[in-house]
């Protein structure tokens, strides 16, 4: 009988063993499943070109991490102005990525997005590591700084690729007796009258999604001054019925004399679409654009700072923050991976930099020489001046100013409006 018992509970004991030794299998398994930890992300598909925004560093990381860390991208074909109205709303639902790019040109979110804590403060993840922060440049490093020493960004490594110009068509400043790009304001005055008079639309301007392509030549010309660039420096100015505030009115009146008809109430889309199809000889934008112009066309087309050798960076727009409310492990995962982005920056800056002039196209080598012959690098205004301004006022008001519906002194007064209705909603 006791022995009986005895084989009772060996067979018990073996039983349980297995199914034991199931069970732990099972959960090794759903660990394995479990490893490949995801980190959800938004990201644009380029309207103009249909070209995925990052595509490539969120493909290397993703390959090097495999198994272990995966960004999840979501890719949305929207606008700047779209996505970040998005953004806004998906903040109220509390349905945000782990990572937002690009949050600091959106200025009233990002403060308030720091003041409900919903985004990561990064100095511990950046000042110890030794590696991540020495491949940052200083001034880089200091632009994503808030004046506390608190950071929020994660920044790129360098300003190298951050940098806005004038992208021209020398087809067609040749047909009009243009040899070169214009060197001061007034040989561009000069050259848009110019160019008009010979049948040629000289600029690609817009007024949706912040007017940033007539701001950036507005803002160029206003750094032309010592006060306009003490102006441009300037967080939050508090008041534009000043000597830089009217000539801004000024100049984006007068810009609008010189483009097409589709630019009032339209985005940088179609902006762009006129300048690579031909129809006008300038846009402002930046070494991000060298890859989207075709192919059938890059032979024309040329880039060249500013009058008065002006480039226009904001080295913090590109600065990425990671959503608080994720869990530790996706955090960790999404600081490493900027981390690899601001290292894959750098290595695509060497690589560039390496290149031999002869086998590169000339709108590369007109960026570089522009950029490493010291041209006079000035902010960004939407890094400054406040939201309301920017995303209501700019698309409200510009329209009116160019057709004379307001005054310069009318168009200004709503600019100093738009901060009593900014500071309200602060």
């Amino acid at each position: 009988m006791r022995s009986k018992r005895k084989c009772l509970v060996i067979f018990s004991v073996i039983i349980s063993l297995i199914l034991g030794g199931c069970s732990g299998k099972k959960n090794i398994q759903n660990e394995k499943d479990q490893k490949e930890i995801k980190i959800p992300v938004i990201l644009t598909i380029d309207p103009s070109t249909g070209k995925k925004n990052e595509e490539e560093v969120i493909n290397a990381f993703n390959k090097r991490y495999k198994e272990k860390y995966y960004i999840d991208v979501k890719w949305v074909l929207q606008t700047e102005e779209e996505y970040r109205t998005n953004l806004k709303k998906l903040n109220v639902t509390d349905k945000l990525p782990a990572i937002i790019p690009g949050i600091r040109l959106l200025p009233s979110y990002y403060q308030l997005m720091i003041h409900d804590q919903r985004i990561e403060e990064l100095s511990s993840y950046i000042k110890e590591d030794e590696e991540w922060r020495n491949i940052i440049e200083p001034s880089v490093l200091q632009a994503c700084t808030e004046p506390n020493g608190s950071i929020f960004l994660a920044p790129l490594s360098t300003a190298f690729f951050s940098c806005s110009g004038v992208f021209w068509n020398e087809r067609l400043f040749r047909q009009a007796g243009i040899e070169e790009f214009p060197k001061t304001w007034e040989e561009f005055w000069t050259c848009c009258e110019k160019l008009k008079n010979n049948g040629i639309t000289p600029l690609a301007l817009h007024t949706e999604g912040t007017a940033w392509a007539p701001m950036l030549f507005a803002t160029a010309e206003l750094a032309d001054s010592q006060r306009g660039i003490e102006f441009l420096n300037t967080l939050y100015p508090e008041s534009y019925q000043n000597e830089n505030g009217f000539q801004l009115a000024h100049t984006l009146k007068r810009l609008f004399q010189y483009t097409t008809e589709d630019a009032m109430y339209n985005d940088f889309d179609v902006s762009y679409q006129n300048f690579v199809s031909g129809k006008v000889a300038m846009i402002p934008n930046g070494y991000w654009m060298i890859d989207q112009i075709p192919s059938s066309v890059v032979e024309d087309m040329r880039f060249a700072p500013f009058p008065g050798n002006k480039l226009i960076s904001s080295p913090e727009t590109f600065g990425w923050a990671i959503v608080s409310t994720y869990s530790e492990e996706v955090k960790k995962g999404a600081a490493l991976f900027l981390k690899y982005r601001a290292m894959f920056n750098l290595q695509q800056k060497e690589k560039v930099l390496q290149m031999k002039p002869e086998n590169n196209s000339r709108l590369l080598n007109d960026y570089m020489k522009a950029y490493t012959e010291k041209s006079q690098i000035i902010p960004n205004y939407q890094v400054k001046w406040n939201s309301v301004l920017q995303e209501e006022t700019f698309g409200e008001y510009i329209p009116k100013l160019i057709k004379n519906q307001i005054t310069e002194e009318e168009f200004v007064l709503k600019a100093d409006r738009s901060i009593e209705q900014y500071e309200k909603e602060r």
